[in-house]
């Protein structure tokens, strides 16, 4: 089978103030690739929203609901989709000097756990990532490397290519900025005077509703639909 895989970050940075950091991917058989886009594109229509429009976990409010609503359950109710993300609760615990690296090391690192689970030797896979700033490109090429040497696909035949595109041209990408999006909300230390949305709230109940999982902690290794890993600063990097 060769399947598409499409993946996004969510408060990556290492000093951004932010505890959570979640990376996540969605991803589908290439074959079913056109049909997922139109029928999100049609999902849009209905709402009365131009397919050019992005949808966005920032965007997400009470006017707006009920595409983001039809989209998350779009998602639970195709079985050609499939979700994981890898979530890291307490940056401030980071201590990558003990482990001698830099951010950019221990990211590429945790980028491959997230991916590790998704890829299977008996299959290839065209892996995409969301353009962030000009060096998208050679972040693509060194998170290719690090993932062949790690699955020994010297040939690079598993993971046929590794590049970055604008989630705006790419519908599927929208549902990725969704999930992590809801992730890292569910999951962030807000402070005290914070008043959180409540669309983004019910949007999160939701997906909470159709996963059968609280989003704040590990699900099964095995889980196919909703993949959620969390990962310890205390775990040997």
């Amino acid at each position: 089978m060769h399947y598409n895989v499409y993946c996004d970050e969510s408060c990556h940075l290492e000093n951004d103030g932010i505890n959570v950091m979640v990376l996540g991917s969605i991803w589908c058989p290439k074959t079913k690739l056109k049909e997922i886009n139109s029928r999100i594109v049609e999902i849009k229509t209905k709402s009365h929203i131009s397919k050019t429009n992005e949808l966005k976990w920032t965007k997400v409010s009470p006017a707006g609901l009920e595409v983001y609503e039809n989209i998350i359950n779009y998602f639970f109710d195709d079985d050609d989709l499939h979700f994981r993300a890898l979530i890291v609760p307490d940056k401030s615990k980071l201590n990558h000097k003990m482990f001698n690296q830099t951010h950019d090391e221990w990211y590429y690192k945790m980028y491959f756990d997230m991916l590790k689970v998704i890829f299977n030797p008996s299959d290839t896979y065209e892996v995409y990532i969301d353009i962030k700033d000009s060096h998208s490109f050679q972040k693509a090429q060194k998170l290719r490397e690090v993932c062949c040497n790690s699955l020994y696909d010297f040939s690079k035949r598993v993971i046929k290519q590794l590049q970055p595109i604008r989630s705006d041209e790419v519908q599927i990408m929208q549902i990725v900025d969704l999930l992590i999006g809801a992730i890292a909300y569910e999951n962030r230390i807000f402070p005290d005077d914070f008043v959180k949305s409540p669309a983004k709230q019910a949007l999160i109940d939701l997906i909470k509703r159709r996963s059968r999982y609280s989003m704040r902690r590990t699900t099964l290794l095995r889980e196919d639909k909703f993949n959620l890993f969390f990962w310890d600063a205390r775990d040997t990097i």
